[in-house]
């Protein structure tokens, strides 16, 4: 885990007038960020306190629960929308992943509420409400994206299909190794979009400028990074970046990422603005379904997943 920078850090970008008359500033903010880092965090963002804290705080409370009240949740079948699992593709590892998760669906709410945990009981309530805040915020920051890459502000609202947002909730234990383990290996992901909250625990690293950069919490802050769907949709003028979680010897660490990208039925390719006979397509069109395919055949590791897509 050597050569980490923790006197370099990803942009900070205030979201307050967003939707007032700075957004064509805020707006050039977020391309700036999108072309030259792929993650940002965002501060006054709309998303209530009280909301981001109830669900960190039925996080916690879920993986202090007995260990009998999660098991009935325990599967390896990535089919599976709600499960838990430990590490990702265990009998490959190579080196040990120190962490659990708990996944599930958050859309459409109404739809698939009725499937999540039972315990603890106030846990459907409050991750409901949170998951309703996140898919606001997240068209929002969709919105500003499109019109970032120059183009209507629904664009990728619309390419995106019927839409998927999926949570996950990462508990990285407290591990007496760490130089042994890792929280979750380096990669990009594979969605449109994702937004993180983070625990007050140190253990997010983005890979820039040839050094990994941690990302230290700020209090009510969110971690956005861009997934491989919207590089493919720019043509790479915007990227998304490796990134990896590691672990410590002193405290757990819980992270709460949603997942926002297009459904199965999507087709995914680069927009025809992105491309003309200077900048011609980097990568060929494809329904998300082949992609996600893809990835759970192959390991979690760098951007090589993406590069499989490539003309």
């Amino acid at each position: 885990m050597c050569d980490v920078s923790y006197s370099q850090s990803i942009p900070v970008i205030d979201l307050k007038d967003l939707d007032g008359p700075n957004r064509t500033t805020l707006v050039h903010q977020i391309r700036r960020a999108c072309e030259e880092d792929g993650f940002f965090q965002i501060v006054n963002h709309g998303v209530p306190e009280n909301v981001m804290k109830s669900m960190m705080g039925i996080a916690k409370e879920f993986y202090e629960m007995p260990v009998e009240d999660r098991a009935c949740l325990y599967s390896e079948d990535e089919k599976q929308p709600v499960r838990v699992f430990t590490s990702l593709n265990l009998s490959k590892d190579k080196v040990l992943n120190w962490v659990d998760y708990l996944t599930h669906p958050c859309h459409p709410l109404e739809e698939v509420i009725g499937s999540w945990p039972q315990k603890p009981a106030a846990y459907r309530d409050i991750a409901g409400k949170y998951a309703r805040e996140l898919r606001a915020l997240i068209l929002r920051l969709l919105a500003a994206i499109s019109e970032a890459l120059g183009l209507d502000s629904d664009y990728l609202n619309k390419i995106l299909g019927k839409h998927s947002q999926v949570m996950n909730i990462n508990y990285y234990p407290s591990c007496p190794n760490p130089d042994l383990t890792v929280g979750l290996p380096n990669h990009s992901d594979g969605n449109a979009l994702t937004v993180l909250m983070q625990s007050d625990v140190s253990g997010l690293q983005v890979f820039r400028n040839g050094k990994w950069v941690a990302v230290e919490p700020i209090e009510n802050a969110f971690v956005v990074n861009l997934g491989d769907q919207l590089q493919v949709v720019s043509n790479g003028r915007f990227r998304s970046v490796e990134h990896r979680a590691v672990t410590n010897m002193q405290s757990a660490r819980i992270s709460i990422p949603t997942f926002y990208s297009p459904s199965d039925d999507a087709f995914i390719a680069p927009s025809t603005s992105m491309v003309n006979e200077q900048q011609p397509a980097l990568y060929r069109g494809y329904k998300m379904e082949e992609y996600v395919a893809t990835f759970w055949k192959h390991e979690l590791k760098g951007k090589s997943l993406l590069d499989r897509f490539k003309i």
